[in-house]
């Protein structure tokens, strides 16, 4: 009988990135720390945090994804991740160099983006309510 094999689906926001069968352990990042996956893992849900993602394959050995943050879920056999960005690469130091560069300076311009759209929201909530009234 063979051992048990999980199934990884990596999704993007307009494409599937990776699916791959056949998968014996899955190493991914939380903003807690990285743990492990085996096939015979209760299901579960993580945040992912910016990071590398390992997984193995017999036919691959370990083969390492750049992820920018996301959400996990194991159902079963079954594993979905689903993230804004990925890249795929073989070099670990080039592939945490692009998260660096990559995702956490991208997290950096959302959250002045984010900033200035609330500010925007909140005058014009104010002229909104100062219409209202008037």
């Amino acid at each position: 009988m063979a051992p048990p094999r999980m199934n990884l689906k990596v999704l993007l926001p307009f494409q599937v990135f990776a699916d791959k069968t056949g998968v014996t352990r899955i190493v991914a990042e939380t903003r807690q720390g990285s743990f492990g996956l085996l096939p015979h893992r209760l299901d579960c849900v993580a945040a992912l945090a910016p990071g590398i993602l390992t997984y193995e394959r017999a036919t691959e050995g370990e083969v390492y994804l750049a992820l920018d943050e996301g959400v996990l879920i194991k159902t079963g056999t079954d594993v979905l991740v689903s993230a804004r960005n990925a890249i795929a690469g073989t070099d670990l130091r080039q592939l945490r160099e692009a998260v660096e560069r990559e995702f956490l300076n991208l997290d950096e311009r959302e959250q002045s983006v984010r900033s200035v759209l609330a500010k925007m929201e909140s005058g014009f909530i104010r002229r909104l309510a100062a219409f209202h009234h008037d």
